[in-house]
């Protein structure tokens, strides 16, 4: 027992570093196909797995996780429309579909960089949330943002106007986290892609791994008894 909590302890203890992944998001990542099953439609036309978004792996998901964000790379919205970075285009505007398979509208720039946090479950089986907006520059430049369940947000490049890096929180009940890009309808038509370094503070990922520690001592101290 005593080994395990320490081996537990000593990894806790390993730089943020270890924790960081970088994602490749292709212009055709639709995010209202996030979580669906293969053969699920969005977006007038849209299908998974061809659009799919691209879920975040090798990092713990978990309410209260703090992520930082990191952008690079461009997308079209098909030929001949130009490529726009992870911030995207001036031009704003929401799903057209609206809310879809359980997943919220959003207002964002097209082309941009978007995410959205969900539970173990299906998305399509619970009600979704109200709709976030990033139609101004100000509601973009966000030093901490708290999405709900099923709530798309912007991400953009991962930074304020001022360059500060932003900060994106969990919400209760989050176990994963899936990347997309923003348009309108119909991503599969889409050009380009994004490389996303996404890095869970060191803060998130002690909580998440003490978690981790309690979980086994508490069924540890059932086995005993």
């Amino acid at each position: 027992m005593k080994t395990k909590l320490i081996s537990l302890l000593l990894f806790a203890l390993v730089s943020r570093a270890t924790f960081a992944v970088t994602i490749s998001v292709p212009g055709t990542a639709d995010l209202w196909l996030a979580g669906m099953p293969d053969g699920s439609t969005a977006s007038f036309g849209d299908s998974a797995p061809g659009q799919s978004p691209v879920l975040v792996v090798g990092i713990p998901v978990f309410g209260g996780a703090a992520f930082r964000f990191s952008a690079s790379g461009s997308v079209s919205r098909g030929d001949p429309l130009p490529f726009y970075g992870p911030d995207g285009e001036s031009e704003v505007n929401n799903h057209w579909s609206g809310d879809e398979n359980g997943i919220a509208n959003l207002n964002a720039p097209l082309e941009s960089l978007i995410g959205v946090f969900l539970g173990p479950g299906q998305p399509n089986l619970n009600p979704p949330p109200a709709a976030l907006d990033f139609t101004t520059p100000a509601s973009r430049d966000y030093l901490t943002l708290s999405p709900a369940l099923q709530q798309p947000f912007f991400i953009g490049d991962g930074l304020t106007s001022l360059a500060a890096a932003q900060q994106v929180i969990a919400p209760d009940g989050a176990t994963r986290l899936y990347l997309g890009t923003m348009d309108e309808y119909e991503w599969s038509n889409n050009l380009g892609s994004f490389t996303v370094n996404v890095v869970p503070e060191p803060g998130s990922a002690l909580l998440g791994l003490a978690g981790l520690v309690m979980l086994w001592l508490r069924r540890a101290s059932r086995n005993n008894g």
